[in-house]
């Protein structure tokens, strides 16, 4: 059974810094092509945030978070991680994990997510 898990969510006033852990179990972060970070904002649809293409060390960032998120892992803990810098109150949401083989769609695994409320 795979599962992910993740941790590290909270309140943070603007400006602040977060930083996302996503462990797995039951399969190595290897075998999936990507491992990624979606978010959910209240009203909002689901939008990716980061997702990294595994085998070629590769990131990914949608538009909104360039130069403010870094996404990395680390293969000894089987997690991922999405540190966050410079939070601003629209980066209010619940923060996803998932594992799967396309850059932005068809992830099969979910994370049970973890709220990150940004405070002006």
């Amino acid at each position: 059974q795979v599962l992910l898990v993740e941790s590290g969510g909270g309140s943070v006033q603007a400006g602040g810094s977060l930083r996302l852990s996503c462990i797995v179990s039951g399969l190595r972060i290897s075998s999936f092509t990507y491992m990624a970070w979606f978010r959910q904002a209240p009203g909002k649809k689901r939008e990716g945030v980061a997702s990294s293409y595994i085998s070629a060390g590769i990131a990914y960032y949608t538009d909104s978070v360039k130069g403010r998120f870094t996404i990395s892992r680390d293969n000894a803990k089987n997690t991922v991680y999405l540190q966050m810098n410079s939070l601003r109150p629209e980066d209010t949401a619940i923060y996803y994990c998932a594992a799967g083989h396309d850059r932005w769609s068809d992830f099969g695994y979910w994370g049970q997510g973890t709220q990150v409320t940004v405070s002006s």
